[in-house]
């Protein structure tokens, strides 16, 4: 079943700028079919998602998208999971997303910024709080030029992540918690992740052995080469192909529009 699809996007139950209902028009606009909203640790928006996009004749997707604490920038989307089943977990992992802010605070302090938080809370509008938003304080406040520049120097730096260390779940344990909810589970942004001790091809490999089913080979800043390797990776390793623009809204991530991939998407709907 081969549709035009968006699998990675965010709302305000995030760090999105959209409510679920606004980003379903936008989606649809898009021309996307299928569309997963894959908040970071919450499904908080989901059900406004689902019956807005039934409104509009899109398929919704409840999708999740984890943070692993393997190597930074692994994260793992999950797509048509029980929620029941996952809630007290995600409900942990965003009361410590809640806590970040803190750690973020305090690490920007050191670097003689000082943030206030009330006004990051405002940018995050009840949603968990994440980096963009801190991001776009220092940018009103003119503590660095770009939104860019905010994540290049501070808030994506390997000084930063080591304040991150230890504070979320491996990816096994995604994988698994997702897999174990009924759910089917893709390897997001694969040129993001900072590897270490390992390939990309033996994280894959790694991450198989789990119960991984796919791989994001589609993403707005995979160049062609890259996009190809993802390709032959999930062939190689029996993995279906997943797609998605990671949007976050014209503020919070510029470069990532909405996107409409052609994917054939039979096997997450068995």
């Amino acid at each position: 079943m081969s549709c035009k699809a968006d699998l990675h996007t965010h709302s305000t139950a995030s760090d999105g700028q959209y409510a679920p209902a606004e980003l379903a028009k936008l989606v649809k606009k898009r021309g996307a079919e299928t569309w997963a909203l894959t908040d970071h640790d919450s499904v908080d928006g989901v059900e406004e998602a689902k019956a807005a996009g039934r409104a509009l004749g899109l398929r919704v997707i409840q999708g999740v998208e984890l943070s692993a604490d393997d190597y930074l920038n692994l994260h793992i989307l999950g797509y048509g999971f029980s929620a029941p089943t996952m809630q007290s977990w995600l409900d942990s992992l965003k009361s410590g997303r809640n806590d970040r802010k803190y750690r973020i605070r305090d690490f920007l302090r050191s670097k003689g910024l000082e943030i206030p938080l009330d006004e990051v809370d405002a940018e995050a509008a009840g949603g968990s709080i994440g980096r963009p938003h801190f991001a776009m304080v220092m940018l009103k406040h003119g503590m660095v030029a770009t939104r860019k520049e905010a994540f290049d120097r501070y808030l994506d730096t390997p000084e930063f992540q080591k304040i991150e260390k230890g504070t979320k779940p491996s990816a096994q344990e995604c994988v698994e918690r997702i897999k174990a909810a009924g759910g089917k589970v893709s390897l997001a942004h694969p040129y993001q992740i900072v590897l270490e001790k390992e390939s990309l091809e033996d994280l894959t490999q790694r991450l198989t052995g789990y119960g991984l089913d796919a791989v994001e080979c589609y993403y707005p800043q995979h160049t062609p080469e890259q996009t190809a390797e993802y390709l032959r990776l999930a062939e190689k390793y029996g993995l279906h192909i997943t797609g998605g623009s990671d949007f976050h809204g014209e503020k919070n991530k510029p470069n990532n529009p909405l996107a409409a991939w052609d994917l054939d998407l039979e096997w997450l709907f068995e």
